[in-house]
């Protein structure tokens, strides 16, 4: 990749608001100085894989405990997806070859193909929509790339609203001409599960999410303390502090065994309270690639 400084400053389209928006921002910027560069690489087939798609309407209200425990404003809920789109109407005619829309709920995915309708017809390859867990689809995604002697280049959009991401169907990606951006739910969701007295009550949950042992965990998370007391020493576990950053900074760390280049500092998405609730990532085998995320990242 070459030419970064230049390619970033094209101009993004203007949408949304929020936290949302500079994370669709970030992406959408990038998408543009990927697709620009790749135009350049006709050997490559590529892939862009949305494995949370939802359906594409940025006025479908989501007012799940979960947006509750979050602080998300009404505007924020307004604003929450909209990735497809956006990638479908680049400038330039930029465009990829392929386009994967994943979503859990087959409904969804129907209301997105009516939205997305409009723009199939300057496209060759048919839009595929496929219903069911994004895990699944990923472990295939890499099966099929592994297997076409790496003529395909993926870029995979994760933005899950809570942890649905097993560990073991981003490590699938190893070895893949692929990058990736994913969005950690550091704030309100991890943290909330890494419960102050160590109790850990989710910890299955956390294994699969980190790609941890609950060993490893409790060491990451949680420090053992001996107060004197009238009845001798007591041991007393406590949670280390500024866990949401340890957070991001530990999936970073995991994202380095898979990808040779990962965001050290990734987008920070802060709720209507200014309190830190995701942390968008960025990974890829290519050092320019992440160069170019930086860039953008620092300039949001």
């Amino acid at each position: 990749m070459n030419n970064s400084s230049q390619i970033i400053k094209e101009p993004s389209i203007s949408w949304g608001g929020l936290w949302t928006k500079r994370k669709l921002d970030a992406f959408s910027k990038y998408v543009s100085a990927y697709l620009t560069i790749m135009t350049k690489h006709s050997y490559w087939k590529t892939i862009y894989f949305d494995g949370f798609a939802g359906n594409g309407n940025r006025n479908t209200k989501c007012e799940s405990p979960v947006f509750q425990q979050l602080f998300i404003s009404k505007n924020e809920e307004f604003v929450y997806k909209g990735a497809a789109e956006r990638v479908l109407n680049l400038p330039n005619n930029l465009s990829f070859d392929f386009h994967y829309f994943i979503d859990l709920k087959k409904e969804s995915l129907n209301q997105l193909k009516t939205r997305l309708d409009p723009f199939q017809i300057k496209y060759q390859n048919q839009f595929q929509y496929k219903s069911g867990d994004c895990n699944q689809w990923l472990l295939k995604l890499s099966e099929t790339m592994k297997k076409s002697s790496n003529k395909y280049a993926a870029l995979v959009l994760l933005d899950p609203f809570g942890m649905q991401i097993r560990w073991d169907s981003i490590a699938s990606l190893k070895d893949t001409r692929s990058d990736i951006w994913i969005l950690i739910p550091t704030g309100v969701i991890v943290n909330r599960l890494l419960d102050s007295k160590c109790e850990l009550k989710s910890i299955k949950k956390l294994t699969s999410f980190f790609g941890l042992s609950e060993e490893e965990i409790k060491n990451y998370f949680y420090k053992k303390e001996n107060h004197s007391t009238l009845f001798g020493e007591e041991e007393i576990i406590k949670k280390v502090n500024d866990p949401i950053k340890k957070i991001s900074n530990i999936y970073v760390d995991q994202l380095k065994t898979i990808w040779k280049y990962v965001t050290e500092k990734p987008m920070k998405l802060i709720n209507s309270k200014n309190v830190p609730i995701f942390h968008f990532v960025f990974a890829s085998n290519n050092q320019n690639a992440v160069k170019i995320a930086k860039q953008i990242i620092t300039t949001i």
